[in-house]
């Protein structure tokens, strides 16, 4: 298969390694700075496509992208950022700089809504470190060659996934836990192979992983998706990269199976689909027969623009890809840095919902994915006078909780879930109620699942 476009070497660039790109002299040294000392916290790569082609820079530094992928000095509290300056510039200390920026990544609730103490399954009693497991019907995965990305988005709620935090990672390294576990659990439907980025792995690789769900004992997994930032940050892995075409017969056979295959492209600004290789990459996946689901949350100072949103959803509905959720940022890392009030989320929302034709109408949100499940703001009513937030669950971890709705007190200030309170003179919501019903998924603590043998996944490759 043929394109017009000519290869790329994937060019990397991290805190070690930044000052080798030429746009580094063309900030001011108080950026440089801020990168080199916030990047100890959160982690910081980028990429020569996106320094290239998306970054503005004589918007910079409150051009979106730029803000996107490059660490400020605002993200940190003004007495952690400096106390963290004098040691990584002044003192230089590693051990002391190494405390410090522990202490600070523990308050910054690196593993929210029960990712580590309620998402993880079990297997013979083992925690299966490579799963999450939080709705019945999904599963994610997380393959260990593909903990990284091509480029890191500054409000990932991922970040301790690539920052050296070895006891808040999950990964898995083969495939055997996964299938026996899925074996097991018929209920499942959908695998979510998540990252990280796991479009980072040559084809190879991920054929390795992908597989073995395609076996006939695996009929119950009626969706395989695949979440990747790689749609925006590197387009060339589905148009020039060397296994690109590889990767594409890959999606065919997967749809040849009989099985839906969904990549979950993750979009933040219009100007990540106003490249014409960016272009080319959607419409060479959904040439496979694949989806392309477009998802992103909204994030103070990079997408409050509805105008932004609408362009982004129209182009993607034009190219065949499909709207499918704006969330709204979550409670980690740098959240005080990108959160915005909920009223805000929704006003954003609702004008770019009305700028848009019904076929972009399949988007959803603004949505939380908190504790309970992902919570959408239906709207703000005012009903026996009280000003209200109608809410409702568009998944939980009790279905029967799903679509019902409910109501919290108007807060202009609350920026999640748990900032609301209850209507109509309650204390609790119905879901935090003593008698509320438990979630119907409870992973198995002592159940004696046999261990069978599958391909494993052994080699790793980076795509680019």
């Amino acid at each position: 298969m043929t394109t017009d476009f000519a290869p790329q070497k994937f060019k990397p660039y991290t805190r070690q390694s930044i000052r080798q790109a030429r746009q580094w002299q063309w900030l001011p040294p108080d950026q440089q700075e801020a990168v080199q000392v916030v990047s100890h916290v959160l982690p910081f790569r980028t990429n020569e496509y996106v320094m290239e082609n998306l970054i503005d820079w004589a918007n910079v530094p409150d051009d979106p992208i730029y803000r996107l992928v490059f660490p400020h000095r605002d993200m940190l509290p003004v007495d952690e950022y400096r106390q963290l300056r004098d040691l990584v510039m002044v003192k230089q200390d590693d051990a002391a700089i190494a405390a410090l920026v522990h202490k600070i990544r523990m308050r910054m609730n690196p593993h929210p809504a029960g990712q580590m103490t309620h998402n993880v399954p079990r297997v013979n009693d083992h925690v299966l470190k490579g799963l999450q497991h939080k709705y019945k019907e999904t599963v994610l995965f997380f393959p260990s060659a593909g903990q990284t990305c091509h480029a890191y988005c500054t409000f990932c709620f991922r970040w301790p996934q690539f920052v050296g935090m070895d006891d808040m990672k999950f990964d898995a390294r083969e495939t055997t836990e996964l299938v026996s576990y899925l074996k097991a659990h018929e209920e499942v439907t959908d695998v979510l192979i998540t990252g990280g980025d796991p479009m980072v792995m040559n084809t190879r690789s991920l054929a390795e992983f992908i597989e073995p769900l395609l076996a006939p004992d695996m009929a119950h997994i009626q969706n395989i998706r695949i979440g990747t930032k790689s749609v925006a940050y590197w387009p060339q892995r589905f148009v020039t990269d060397r296994d690109a075409d590889d990767l594409l017969r890959l999606f065919e056979k997967v749809v040849a199976s009989g099985k839906n295959l969904a990549i979950m492209g993750h979009y933040n600004h219009a100007v990540e689909l106003r490249q014409d290789i960016a272009q080319k990459a959607v419409k060479r996946i959904v040439g496979t027969g694949a989806t392309l689901r477009m998802q992103g949350p909204l994030i103070r100072h990079i997408n409050e623009d509805p105008h932004s949103w609408a362009e982004l959803w129209r182009t993607g509905v034009r190219l065949g890809a499909i709207p499918y959720y704006m969330f709204v940022e979550r409670d980690t890392g740098p959240s005080e840095y990108f959160q915005l009030p909920l009223a805000r989320a929704h006003e954003i929302f609702q004008q770019a919902y009305q700028m848009v034709s019904g076929l972009a109408r399949t988007v959803r949100g603004p949505s939380m994915s908190a504790f309970p499940g992902k919570v959408a703001i239906d709207g703000v009513v005012t009903i026996n006078g009280e000003k209200l937030f109608a809410l409702q669950f568009l998944q939980a971890r009790n279905p029967d909780w799903v679509k019902k709705p409910f109501f919290a007190k108007y807060d202009e200030n609350a920026t999640w879930l748990d900032h609301l309170k209850p209507a109509f003179g309650k204390e609790k919501f119905f879901f935090e109620t003593d008698d509320a019903p438990q979630a119907l998924h409870v992973p198995p603590q002592r159940k004696v699942i046999p261990i069978t043998s599958a391909r494993s996944c052994t080699s790793q490759g980076n795509a680019a």
